[in-house]
């Protein structure tokens, strides 16, 4: 293989594939990114862990050589990196790999790209399509809420569920819920069955990542026990988890709760980490409290001492509290417009709290009982 590339183009491209290759493992073929090439299929880089594949096609390139090589993922990236030139040329030898530049020239040795495992590429013809925004919007609003670190495997990943007009993306940890829908069109009867498609987080914050430069639409597929996806020069496939997910329709309310409060989102978030200052690992709660044209905001901690913080709003039902860990709210507005305002909506000071936006976001959370926050 023999091409010229355009330094930053390859760079961005492998820095997006790199991603996937994991920091160790038993197979040491994983540590390599494969660069393969054809007259008709133009040039890729793809890189797996077996669980999770990502292949990027390159556009800004001149194939002079088809052919396929895998390069060292920290060796090469370091490489495009320090290098200061437009372009570089890359050739495969018996040995590996030469890349050379304007005023460069550096030799690489390389693994058999015989032994490298496959990365499925996207060939389904039922699928559903999804706007790369709402796809991107999806995945920031619904991952932070799962379990990275729990034996429960479902919770470690995102529960897509399809119909025939939507896209349904659920979030869960077991102490709080974050569902995301919007508007997508299935292709020749695609669709999943409820509770079964979880993706695993590590592949969705992938994507959202990826997601950040594109426009247009997002092709998904479910077929066996993997999902495919396609978006613009980005294909990508992941192995789903195992296990169901619950039943997250048990848990949001499918209409509006007795209490609805608008909040603003930025003196809302402003407000929580203004009294959440004094909040500890062992002492997360934070009180709220509202009354008419008022919310209050406190934190108390045998350590670090107490806060008060109140934030004038437009509310005059009934007094209503409750303690909810800091953290959770924080990272709700955190990916919201700060412009924006949403529903804070409650049944009382005993029961889940539901915060709602406008545009298909739903969020609930566990309130803690006032002794426990104080504890471990």
């Amino acid at each position: 293989m023999k091409a010229r590339f355009d330094r930053l183009a390859l760079l961005n491209a492998f820095g997006q594939v790199a991603s996937v290759v994991p920091s160790r493992g038993t197979k040491e073929i994983l540590q390599f990114v494969q660069l393969e090439s054809s007259p008709e299929t133009g040039v890729a880089l793809s890189a797996t862990d077996l669980d999770v594949g990502v292949r990027m096609e390159v556009s800004e390139v001149e194939l002079l050589e088809a052919g396929r090589v895998l390069v060292p993922v920290s060796r090469f990236g370091n490489l495009l990196r320090e290098s200061m030139d437009e372009f570089v040329v890359l050739e495969s030898t018996t040995q590996g790999l030469t890349v050379c530049g304007d005023r460069f020239e550096v030799q690489l040795m390389a693994a058999d790209p015989s032994e490298y495992p496959e990365v499925p590429v996207f060939d389904a013809d039922q699928y559903h399509e999804v706007s790369a925004a709402l796809m991107q919007d999806l995945i920031r609003r619904t991952v932070f809420a799962t379990d990275q670190e729990t034996t429960r495997y479902a919770f470690g990943g995102i529960l897509l569920e399809m119909d025939e007009t939507k896209i349904i993306g659920v979030g869960t940890d077991g102490r709080r819920l974050a569902k995301m829908e919007g508007p997508a069109q299935s292709v020749n009867g695609h669709a999943t069955e409820p509770g079964t498609t979880v993706v695993p987080s590590r592949a969705m914050t992938v994507v959202e990542r990826s997601l950040h430069e594109q426009e247009g639409t997002v092709l998904l597929a479910v077929r066996d026990n993997i999902i495919l996806l396609r978006a613009g020069r980005l294909s990508m496939f992941a192995r789903l988890v195992s296990g169901r997910f619950p039943d997250w329709r048990d848990v949001v309310p499918k209409e509006a709760l007795p209490i609805q409060i608008e909040l603003p989102v930025g003196p809302t978030q402003a407000a929580v980490r203004q009294a959440s200052i004094v909040t500890t690992k062992e002492s997360r709660g934070l009180d709220f409290r509202f009354s008419e044209g008022n919310l209050s905001l406190s934190a108390t901690s045998a350590e670090t001492g107490r806060s008060f913080v109140e934030l004038p709003i437009a509310y005059d039902g009934p007094e209503l509290s409750f303690c909810l860990d800091h953290r959770y709210v924080l990272e709700f507005l955190r990916v919201l417009d700060p412009a924006k305002q949403f529903s804070l909506q409650a049944q009382g000071s005993d029961h889940a709290v539901l915060f709602r936006t406008d545009d298909g976001y739903d969020y609930v959370v566990m309130p803690m009982a006032r002794s426990a926050s104080d504890e471990t």
